[in-house]
């Protein structure tokens, strides 16, 4: 039998409800917990969104206190109560899932009730007394859930993304390294799986960064949107129970505390339902996940064989790849990196019909919404630091194995395009693949070019950058 004192007793619009007497969070937040269990995700898996609800906290009773709506002692001991959650010291009292009804009711309360608490200790007081401070009355004064709810996954998406921004850079640096180390490795380009024309591995690898690179500015450039919050619009954006001036204090307070450039939205009631910054941003992480998917393609693709395949490149191994095939080793990092990519796509639309939900003066569909954005920068960072670590810094090149499909290919034969024509090109490429004969025979037998010329125009090397045949 349970005994009474492992749990206090608290009450709110429901009734009565026990809760785990050690516990900082109260009332509204085991309900969540008995509620929603869906995800398996809980609020302590994604800390920058707890640390984005503090600063919300320690920002509004900063402007409370300016506004004269919170006496200095019980102002003081909030601001400490905050700093400690930011610290991390009190993530594990966040539990409920990240997806919930309520349009993030839960998240807001789960917050005001761990500082509460919290607080009333560094007060002298025990947990659940709130008559010296409470939840709702001052650690939630002048605000709401639809205006604190938003604004803390703004902050925590503004936060993310630089870390993840930090990992794309780390991974572009590994592959331009590559593009380096592989710059006179000559090989066959191809497109729509055919033999193009000759280029450098190097080349390759610098594409792959240069591809990457260009989502830095996209990534930062939409993560600035998340500056604006709505703090002071309370329910639907009136401000109706905040003072006058609260929003802007609020949104300077927070620029401060954060060191973000957070404004005020200049039309709260706009900006309540508002999650235009959201899609965006979401469909920037898409952009940057089906780039990333495309090169994994690429890397199982020249790294396929090693006999029956191209065999390019060689591939860290990592695992056994068969139960059955002895010897068989398999792209594992490419391929799981491929699937994060998949969720990224897949979260991308969740982010979308959540969005399009919205209703009047509110979403409430934020919490799935905010849930796929997080989860998709936590997979991404994870992706890119595998990829980095466990492939592209060890890959390896196969130089003779390329040298000699570059040799053999028919695709050399466009070189002579501006020098004997697309027609005469033509029919040396068809008696090349009827044959078997070389281009380069076939070119001095028809007598099309010298062989000093041909030389130089089928070298490797000399095919690499545009050519000018007026140089014959």
């Amino acid at each position: 039998m349970r005994k009474m004192e492992q749990y206090r007793i608290e009450s709110d619009l429901l009734g009565e409800l026990e809760v785990p007497a050690n516990a900082y969070y109260g009332v509204q937040t085991q309900r969540a917990i008995n509620n929603f269990n869906i995800s398996g995700q809980r609020l302590f898996s994604y800390p920058e969104f707890i640390n984005a609800l503090a600063y919300i906290k320690k920002g509004a009773a900063k402007t409370n206190y300016e506004l004269g709506l919170l006496e200095e002692n019980l102002y003081q001991n909030i601001i400490k109560a905050c700093d400690k959650v930011i610290s991390g010291k009190y993530n594990q009292e966040f539990p409920i899932d990240m997806i919930q009804g309520g349009a993030g009711t839960s998240v807001n309360m789960n917050a005001n009730e761990v500082i509460a608490n919290i607080t009333l200790e560094l007060l002298g007081h025990q947990k659940g007394e709130y008559q010296y401070c409470s939840p709702n009355d001052h650690i939630n004064l002048s605000q709401s859930t639809n205006d604190v709810y938003p604004s803390a996954i703004k902050i925590a998406l503004y936060n993310m993304n630089k870390v993840l921004v930090e990992k794309l850079k780390l991974i572009i640096e590994a592959f331009r390294q590559k593009g380096i180390a592989f710059q006179d490795v000559i090989k066959m380009g191809r497109t729509q799986l055919q033999d193009a024309v000759p280029m450098t591995m190097g080349q390759e690898f610098e594409a792959f960064a240069a591809t990457l690179e260009e989502d830095i500015e996209k990534l930062n450039n939409n993560a600035l949107l998340f500056v604006e919050v709505n703090m002071g619009a309370t329910a639907i954006g009136t401000g109706l129970n905040a003072p006058k001036g609260y929003a802007k204090r609020c949104a300077e307070n927070l620029a401060e505390i954060t060191g973000i450039p957070i404004v005020s939205a200049p039309d709260l009631v706009e900006a309540t339902p508002d999650t235009g910054a959201y899609v965006i941003y979401s469909s920037a992480m898409k952009r940057m996940a089906v780039k990333l998917s495309k090169i994994c393609n690429d890397l199982r693709l020249l790294s396929s064989g090693p006999r029956a395949g191209l065999y390019e490149i060689n591939l860290p191994p990592m695992q056994p790849g068969s139960s059955i095939m002895p010897g068989k080793v398999n792209p594992v990092i490419p391929e799981v990196v491929n699937q994060v990519c998949y969720k990224v796509i897949g979260n991308d639309l969740t982010v979308t019909f959540a969005a399009e939900a919205g209703q009047l003066q509110l979403n409430v569909m934020e919490p799935v919404l905010c849930h796929a954005i997080m989860e998709n920068i936590h997979f991404l960072c994870n992706a890119l630091d595998t990829l980095r670590e466990k492939c592209v810094s060890g890959i390896t090149a196969n130089k003779e194995v390329c040298l000699n499909m570059v040799k053999h290919s028919i695709g050399i034969v466009t070189a002579l395009n501006p020098y004997i024509g697309y027609k005469n090109s033509t029919k040396i490429a068809k008696e090349a693949l009827e044959t078997g004969k070389s281009v380069y025979n076939l070119v001095i037998e028809h007598q099309l070019l010298s062989q000093e010329k041909l030389d130089e125009i089928l070298d490797p090397k000399n095919m690499l950058n545009p050519h000018n045949k007026f140089t014959v």
